[in-house]
């Protein structure tokens, strides 16, 4: 992903209509500086759905996803699953964290699904909290998955990314 990609994330989000919409100053910031632990899936050239992360400063092996979008014409087959499995790879990172809000039934199903897939386990806490925000958002839960690779993948043994 590069810079020239924020536009595409910024109108992903806006028109997926339950994402939070930063400016899109955010997405082209994002674009530049977290290219390379983030994605963006096109179809013939127009872009369809997209996952942005982050390897975490003070954990490094441990990959925050930001957001995950998939345009409607892309919805049920399987895309936001398949995306967050080739970007899990390419990083390598023993861990995924991601936070949810408790009415957003699909990222739970989407997350407890790449769980299941990694034989990993999946543990839920409450992380911000309504009294925390100027502006009374609802509680997003974090979702920590670990380990994301078995002791026996050698594609993570090996340190390839």
């Amino acid at each position: 992903m590069t810079v020239n990609d924020g536009a595409a994330l910024w109108t992903l989000t806006r028109d997926s209509q339950v994402l939070d919409l930063n400016s899109s100053y955010y997405y082209l910031l994002w674009s530049r500086d977290f290219g390379s632990t983030s994605l963006l899936a096109e179809r013939n050239g127009a872009p369809i759905g997209f996952v942005t992360g982050y390897l975490r400063p003070d954990e490094p092996r441990t990959l925050m996803i930001w957001q995950v979008a998939v345009s409607e014409s892309a919805r049920g087959v399987g895309l936001a699953s398949l995306m967050l499995d080739e970007l899990v790879e390419r990083t390598g990172a023993d861990a995924l964290e991601t936070t949810i809000t408790d009415d957003n039934e699909g990222s739970k199903a989407l997350f407890a699904s790449l769980a299941r897939r990694r034989g990993a386990d999946h543990v839920v806490t409450a992380l911000f909290t309504p009294e925390m925000y100027p502006d009374g958002h609802d509680t997003e839960f974090l979702h920590r998955i670990e380990p994301l690779f078995g002791s026996d993948d050698a594609h993570h043994d090996a340190g390839i990314r």
